[in-house]
């Protein structure tokens, strides 16, 4: 079996996703695969990009060669057109990575834990559900505040642009759970251990 944990910033996802390795899931980290699939493909990104990059008098390389990372997303931020480019370079790689994953993981069941998993169809296609933690605002303000130590500015940016993640997995078409995260640990681990039992039997 392979679920979705999925949420918005700071609502608990890798909170829940360590819960149900405690029960013997294996999880991979969708942002940490993106991470390394940038690099893998680094050549393939910097020949799609490096017009525009000179252009905007943007080096995308450091001096040892490397992929300058920041300097692409400064390049590629608020375009929806560049962003899509990069994604349909970045994500196959990703693709390949997870399967790769997956079969290492045998008959064990699998989490893939992601914020915008919805953003590759190939890989929302291999999910039998969706567990999305979500929390009041105003705490996972608070959470984000302490645990990254980003500015305001930076925090009310990122929880603007998740503000329709629920309603992009739903429009997926796989079941989602909602798990509130709002009580202590040991209630959102008995809500993990619920929602888990509810995939279980509807799968």
């Amino acid at each position: 079996m392979i679920i979705c944990v999925t949420g918005p910033m700071a609502a608990g996802k890798n909170t829940v996703t360590g819960f149900l390795g405690e029960s013997g899931w294996k999880s991979v980290d969708a942002d940490e695969l993106v991470h390394d699939a940038v690099g893998h493909v680094a050549p393939q990104i910097l020949a799609a990009f490096s017009g525009e990059a000179e252009r905007a008098g943007i080096t995308l390389l450091h001096n040892d060669g490397t992929l300058d990372r920041r300097a692409l997303g400064s390049l590629i931020f608020g375009s929806p057109v560049l962003l899509a480019r990069q994604e349909s370079i970045v994500y196959p790689e990703v693709n390949r990575m997870t399967d790769l994953f997956i079969s290492s993981c045998g008959a064990d069941s699998v989490i893939i834990n992601a914020t915008v998993l919805y953003k590759i169809p190939c890989l929302m296609a291999k999910c039998s559900a969706v567990l999305y933690v979500t929390a009041p605002w105003f705490v996972r303000f608070f959470r984000a505040k302490m645990r990254d130590g980003l500015p305001l500015r930076q925090i009310c940016a990122r929880f603007r642009s998740q503000r329709n993640l629920y309603r992009s997995y739903a429009a997926t078409g796989i079941p989602v759970i909602r798990i509130r995260n709002t009580c202590s640990r040991s209630a959102l681990r008995r809500k993990t251990a619920r929602a888990a039992s509810q995939i279980a039997k509807n799968t």
